[in-house]
């Protein structure tokens, strides 16, 4: 029997689109003669779709997708897709995450029969429990089918002399969970001793980076086909030979930050092609974090599509304009330098009588980080750009950002990256050649928004704060966990309160593309108001 298997990008609601998608899919696996091909988990509407799922015109439009399907390929292919299955109990629908085999113009539904609830995965809010265990037949083969990121396999496949697994995914990528995710499939194939086909979308919905990935193991657990990470792809296998087939190694990298950035990159050119814009602006200001933006941007859009605008104030230093000069230099992108001094004075003339008597404090400071805002949102607004976020997750953590300054914008391209990561990646663009000037990079981090800031005054070292974060935020360690790790005990209550104090910043700030396991917005559900851990 030959199986195909489609991993391709779908849009979200986009029934047409995907529809067309999958039908050139399908012309393809006619032409080479294919028996059955594979798509991923709700391939017909996209994932996740959230809410869109409460609405009856869309659930419709999935199903329509499918009977178009059956319609089209008329007998000449078998196909198993994810879409949704909506039905009539009591008088009442239910919906199911579902994947449908179609073969001589007959239709059966497989019910996910797994829900998760976790960080990306709300089933229970949409779905209901299907119930039967899941297995087909096909030219003399039983195939049980897996819907999503299954975490165990059901006991019942041992019983029932299972040939093969098909399973169908849109597994979101995440650096501290992509090789375990792998591993955990690859030891499901070991245990049962049955081969398995896994199938995942791939291309970016919001926040969300879907892996791709797709891969066919042995009945030992071995890779024999692995296809492309954060790219479309297609392959066919003889299932008669995936036991002789050579053993290849996973091209998940040793190199876990260039999959960041592979990641990054994709999500970036996904996310603004599905919006429909071309364009980015962003605040350049001679700093790691805006230089690291402007480079993945530049790489990602052309970097004559993307916009730098200079703002220095009073604070800035010279190294920074010049860096920044550089920098756009390197890149070949346009720039242009608004300073934002004369703005700034008008702002405290206005303010002077009513704080008299009062001392400069963040107040000021703050109010330079609001200009920046204001006219990089003023760009955005007569340019028709995206504004880019160049907050980083370190800062989003500990509220060190300012509402409305520079924590505005439309998407965040590094607000899941801590500060350390932010080196590395920095480092990693630089591989071949200096595209981020050294000096960025070897400089002390400062905000500039009063003489000789640093970084430092306000937080501890980089290395030691995201160490102290990953632990709390992604591996939801308390305090008292973290301190016998021999991490101090009044610096670890300090961060935690930071922590606690920034909820309401974070609740406001631009959503960021998702690279690990617990990023905030998506992720990390924290009340607005608590008192801590």
């Amino acid at each position: 029997m030959k199986i195909a298997i489609a991993q391709q990008n779908y849009t979200i609601g986009d029934f047409q689109g995907n529809y067309y998608k999958i039908i050139q899919a399908i012309d393809q696996a006619i032409l080479s003669k294919v028996d059955l091909i594979v798509f991923p988990e709700m391939s017909t509407c996209s994932y996740p779709a959230q809410d869109l799922l409460f609405y009856s015109s869309f659930t419709d439009s999935s199903t329509d997708i499918i009977n178009q399907i059956v319609k089209y390929t008329n007998n000449k292919i078998s196909i198993i897709i994810g879409g949704i299955y909506r039905k009539n109990i009591h008088q009442k629908f239910h919906l199911y995450n579902a994947a449908f085999f179609i073969s001589q113009g007959e239709i059966q539904i497989i019910q996910k029969n797994y829900l998760l609830n976790d960080d990306n995965n709300e089933d229970n809010r949409y779905f209901e429990l299907g119930e039967n265990f899941n297995i087909i037949q096909f030219q003399g083969q039983k195939i049980a089918i897996q819907i999503g990121n299954v975490q165990n396999i059901d006991s019942k496949i041992k019983k029932s002399e299972i040939d093969l697994i098909i399973q169908l995914t849109s597994t979101p990528y995440a650096h501290d969970l992509i090789d375990m995710q792998q591993k955990r499939i690859l030891n499901h194939a070991q245990q049962y001793q049955i081969p398995i086909i896994h199938c995942n979308a791939t291309g970016t919905q919001g926040q969300l980076v879907l892996k791709g990935g797709s891969f066919i193991c042995n009945s030992k657990g071995q890779i024999i086909n692995e296809m492309s990470y954060f790219k479309e792809d297609f392959c066919m296998i003889e299932t008669e030979n995936i036991e002789k087939s050579i053993i290849k190694e996973s091209n998940i990298s040793s190199n876990q930050i260039s999959f960041i950035h592979q990641a990054l990159l994709s999500a970036i050119k996904d996310f603004f092609e599905k919006s429909g814009f071309k364009k980015a602006v962003l605040g350049l200001s001679g700093g790691i974090d805006s230089a690291l933006v402007l480079a993945l941007a530049a790489e990602a859009l052309g970097s004559e599509n993307v916009l730098s605008v200079l703002m220095p104030s009073q604070y800035s230093s010279q190294h920074s304009i010049d860096d920044s000069l550089a920098l756009v230099k390197n890149l070949g992108s346009p720039h242009i330098i608004v300073p934002i001094q004369s703005a700034f004075n008008t702002f405290e003339e206005t303010l002077t009588p009513h704080f008299a008597g009062l001392p400069s404090n963040v107040t000021e400071e703050n109010l330079q980080a609001r200009i920046r805002g204001v006219y990089l949102m003023a760009f955005s607004n007569k340019f028709g750009y995206i504004l880019l976020n160049t907050s980083n997750k370190s800062e989003s953590a500990v509220g060190y950002g300012t509402l409305y300054g520079d924590l505005c914008g439309a998407i965040g391209l590094i607000g899941d990256l801590y500060k350390t990561q932010v080196y590395e990646l920095c480092k990693y663009i630089n591989r071949d050649k200096e595209m981020i000037p050294l000096n960025i990079i070897t400089k002390a981090p400062s905000a500039e928004l009063r003489p000789d800031q640093k970084d430092s005054d306000s937080l501890p070292d980089y290395s030691i704060l995201d160490s102290i974060l990953y632990l709390h935020i992604e591996q939801n360690k308390s305090l008292h966990e973290i301190v016998e790790q021999g991490y101090d005990k009044d610096l670890v209550a300090r961060i935690f309160k930071l922590v606690q104090n920034a909820e309401f910043k974070r609740y406001q700030s631009a959503p960021s593309i998702k690279v690990s396991s617990r990023a905030f917005g998506s992720d990390r559900k924290i009340p607005l108001v608590n008192k801590g851990i």
